[in-house]
């Protein structure tokens, strides 16, 4: 979510009358929203679908404690490498086992690792190797990166961290159990998307018009892309079934939809450019308001979508940049084999990213105008102005009361 400042001191513009009107019609998407998490809310943790059989046990952190280089156990004429390492977590905390590796193993002394702990036959436990343990750069990480919120959008930043950690709750909580409980996956996605929405978009730009315009146009803009992600998705034949992970849930005999969570994906990562640009695009029609309180609505929409159009231009070369990246090694194997762009990008792992990028910046190409359109026909010229006390003024008393407190040449 973005920190940056938006101001909201247009929404005196707004008359009295449009704006319950919008509180009404977010109202509305806010049961609407609410009516989708009881019917989607998971009735398991959707861990008991799963083969017991199938499932490894949690990997425990451990310490390589020695490193050292000998001949190997199954071959003499063979080096390998020796380490000792210590189990840290767990039921065997404290334990200590030996582990050989091949010569071409990385691992060194004071490194942290997972491993995990298999029993044989005969009921010893036996210990390998899962992953390197990245706890403490990634908290290092996370914390340099809320300093960094706090310090630039400090209140507003603080917002802009609930919200991100409100989005989390809403993936953990209710998405992903649901989708682990056979849930129509496209449905999920939409009602994940908008609770995460209405709870970002308040908590990190504060109840008011301008926040109920923008997450208006968000919605719209959200179903947009949903739709032609369901289209081009089943146009182009896409299973879904392009990752090792979508292959092993299929082995543990989970009961998803691989082609939804691949729509699914495609909706809710769309949202976090989608709010940022039209929480833009109604600032700037209550900044452009602002400064002129007479301009026609058509000359207000046409001057903020010129802003609009500098702001996609830039957004959505990032969006695509950023799918690019993701594909990246898959596109220099194909390269390397000799494959011609066109093959390639039919490749279904490759066709994916490439519906994924185009159908992400359709729906946040279409968000400029929607949101430009929606605020500019909400801050109308010469609407009734809102005093301190709330209640609507006539246009000619407003000006009368300007003018009066206008200081003389």
């Amino acid at each position: 979510m973005g920190t940056h400042d938006h101001g909201h001191a247009a929404d005196g513009w707004v008359a009295p009358g449009i704006e319950r009107i919008l509180t009404a019609v977010a109202g509305v998407c806010a049961l609407i929203t609410v009516v989708g998490l009881v019917i989607l809310w998971p009735r398991t943790d959707g861990k008991a679908s799963a083969d017991p059989l199938l499932v490894s046990a949690d990997p425990v952190a451990a310490t390589v404690q020695s490193e050292t280089v000998g001949a190997c156990s199954y071959d003499a004429a063979s080096e390998c490498r020796q380490y000792v390492v210590e189990v840290t977590e767990g039921e065997d905390r404290g334990g200590v086992f030996d582990w050989e590796q091949g010569i071409e193993s990385r691992l060194r002394a004071g490194d942290e690792v997972l491993v995990t702990a298999t029993e044989t036959t005969d009921g010893a436990v036996t210990y390998s190797f899962f992953e390197y343990q990245r706890r403490t750069p990634l908290l290092v990480l996370t914390t340099l990166f809320v300093v960094a919120v706090l310090a630039l959008g400090r209140l507003r930043g603080f917002g802009a961290l609930a919200g991100l950690g409100a989005s989390l709750a809403v993936v953990v909580v209710f998405m992903i159990p649901s989708l682990l409980d056979g849930n129509n996956t496209l449905a999920v996605a939409l009602v994940a998307a908008s609770t995460i929405a209405f709870i970002a978009v308040y908590l990190a730009h504060g109840f008011n018009v301008a926040s109920t315009v923008a997450l208006l146009s968000t919605f719209a803009s959200l179903v947009l892309t949903a739709v032609l992600a369901d289209v081009f998705v089943t146009a182009g034949k896409l299973t879904g079934l392009t990752e090792d992970s979508s292959f092993m849930l299929n082995a543990l005999g989970v009961p998803i939809d691989a082609r939804g969570i691949l729509l699914a994906g495609m909706v809710l990562g769309s949202l976090g450019v989608l709010d940022d640009v039209t929480v833009t695009q109604v600032a700037t029609v209550g900044a452009l308001r602002r400064a002129d309180s007479e301009a026609p609505t058509l000359h207000l929409y046409r001057s903020a979508l010129d802003v609009g159009r500098d702001h996609i231009s830039s957004t959505v070369n990032t969006l695509f940049l950023a799918y690019v990246g993701a594909a990246l090694p898959l596109l220099l194997l194909f390269t390397e084999a000799n494959q011609s762009v066109g093959s390639v990008a039919t490749r279904e792992i490759v066709a994916t990213e490439i519906v994924r990028a185009l159908v992400g910046s359709i729906g946040l190409i279409a968000s400029v105008p929607i949101a430009t359109g929606l605020a500019a026909a909400v801050y109308r010229p010469g609407a009734p102005v809102l005093p301190k006390d709330g209640r609507a003024l006539p246009v000619w008393l407003a000006r009368f009361r300007e003018r009066r407190r206008s200081p003389r040449p």
